[in-house]
């Protein structure tokens, strides 16, 4: 089994293929430990399903979160609970003690590894590398928002023309703020939003989305697009200007879209944001891209045991992520619609606090049952 990329969904699904006995490679371009663009915020659905793959969850200190505050662009806050509830934590040390379970499970990691391309033929998957070559009985692709192959693959999404859901950048930070450690804080600016939230040992992470024409209209700076526009909401700018930056620069990424993707491409299982891409205000991304990798593990275990073909396995992996996801994604392009817009968010905010139920269904149907 061949696994391109070592985020979330492809870490846990190496780690299950190991468990099952399979030899497994997976690919990182990057090497551990290293931060990612993220929200750092993982709902409760996913806690069980993380305990199995060997994490020690209870023995960490982590913040847990029960709470949704939500601000419009004028500053005006409103609060919600959040069902299920989560905790927040880096994924520096999330995916760096994934990587060492999979090690430690025999799962063979080429780090520091660009894969440039994955070719299917005669039954068998060649992963082509700047130095060698590799083949698979099977492959996985787990490589994020975008990434070369995308553009090599000619999938659909990377032709997108500029929208709501798409060419969108995102920003993120690690600060020291005395935010709620029970709360997570989205507050909304021009043709964006900005999340905050506890993660450990007494940190915050702080992630932004927002249009490329925002940055262009700002010099391509980031910083003045800080200044003149995240700040113009009253919460972001106690933020921006009370909080201790410890990055030196931001972790940056652009044309991120959250148009429909296709969950096969070339024969290879898609998983995390390479299947499919929640908008990040309904904080669910992480769980899902570990869900994925479960529902991923069922089709590739029944085809690397010989019960299955590759067609079958194509079709169940597909139809079972369009069964759990479909529809959370469709509420979550949604409901971005709303964001960043002064008079939208403000009265959708306003209805969504009037009217209890209706967010608390709202917000239960970006989220899914423990996996």
């Amino acid at each position: 089994m061949a696994i391109v990329g070592g985020g979330l969904a492809g870490l846990t699904l190496s780690i299950q293929c190991a468990d099952a006995g399979y030899r497994v490679i997976l690919f990182e371009k990057e090497s551990y430990p290293f931060h990612k663009v993220c929200g750092e915020y993982i709902s409760n659905e996913s806690r069980d399903f993380l305990r199995r793959c060997g994490l020690p969850l209870d023995e960490w200190t982590l913040p847990a979160i029960d709470h949704l505050q939500v601000s419009d662009m004028q500053g005006r806050v409103y609060g919600f609970e959040l069902p299920l509830g989560g905790f927040g934590i880096s994924r520096y040390r999330l995916d760096e003690a994934l990587y060492k379970i999979a090690v430690q499970k025999g799962v063979v990691v080429k780090q520091s590894s660009k894969v440039n391309d994955v070719v299917f033929g005669s039954d068998v998957f060649s992963i082509l590398t700047n130095d060698t070559s590799y083949t698979a009985k099977l492959a996985a692709g787990s490589f994020g928002k975008r990434s070369n192959l995308d553009l090599k693959w000619k999938r659909e999404f990377t032709g997108s023309k500029p929208g709501k859901l798409s060419n969108l950048i995102a920003v993120k930070y690690h600060v020291r703020y005395p935010q709620p450690a029970g709360t997570i804080s989205l507050h909304n600016f021009e043709n964006g939003y900005c999340g905050i939230s506890a993660i450990e040992d007494g940190n915050c992470c702080l992630c932004y989305l927002t249009t490329a024409g925002n940055l262009q209209r700002s010099g391509n700076s980031i910083k003045t697009m800080e200044q003149n526009m995240l700040t113009r909401n009253p919460q972001l700018a106690n933020i921006f200007s009370n909080a201790v930056f410890l990055y030196k620069e931001p972790l940056t990424i652009s044309q991120v879209s959250f148009l429909p993707k296709q969950q096969v491409e070339n024969h290879v299982m898609m998983l995390g944001d390479a299947a499919g891409l929640i908008t990040p205000l309904c904080g669910n991304g992480m769980s899902m891209a570990m869900h994925a990798a479960k529902l991923a593990f069922v089709q590739a275990d029944l085809f690397l045991s010989g019960k299955i073909n590759l067609a079958e396995m194509e079709q169940g992996y597909t139809s079972s992520w369009r069964e759990n996801f479909s529809s959370r994604l469709l509420v979550g392009r949604w409901v971005q619609r709303f964001f960043g817009g002064s008079t939208s968010t403000a009265l959708f905010l306003r209805l969504m606090n009037a009217f209890p139920a209706i967010s608390k269904q709202l917000i239960s149907s970006t989220h899914g049952q423990p996996f």
